[in-house]
């Protein structure tokens, strides 16, 4: 009795953790903090990703899918502009999101052309 009034009085945070069985949270958003900057699992890379892993990304289809994996078959994406030159349907705005969902190719992220790493790590 005397342990649930303790409980009560805690901020709700606590008792829902008390209640859930202290399941802690794999990542804690901070004032001022984007989605983006939010990691919670780690990285997925294209040259390795499965099937399943591809059509659970937002913006891809099955036919997409096809496209990444009979593209990554014949060699593995170098970068994201190898990844975005050889598979149809992919442009910058996807790659962006698809980056922002955790993939990267060879452990990159993606950069925009405009951005200085982008260029050096292209070679210009």
């Amino acid at each position: 009795m005397n342990r649930l009034f303790l409980l009560w009085r805690r901020p709700f945070t606590s008792l829902l953790a008390a209640i859930v069985g202290c399941i802690a949270p794999t990542a804690i958003a901070q004032p001022g903090d984007s989605v983006a900057t939010i990691s919670v699992a780690a990285p997925i890379d294209f040259n390795q990703a499965t099937e399943a892993q591809l059509d659970g990304l937002r913006g891809v289809g099955p036919a997409t899918t096809r496209r990444i994996l009979q593209a990554r078959e014949q060699r593995p994406f170098s970068d994201w502009a190898d990844l975005i030159r050889r598979v149809r349907g992919i442009g910058p705005a996807a790659a962006a999101s698809f980056s922002a969902q955790g993939f990267v190719v060879n452990g990159a992220r993606y950069a925009p052309a405009g951005d200085a790493g982008a260029a050096l790590s292209q070679g210009r």
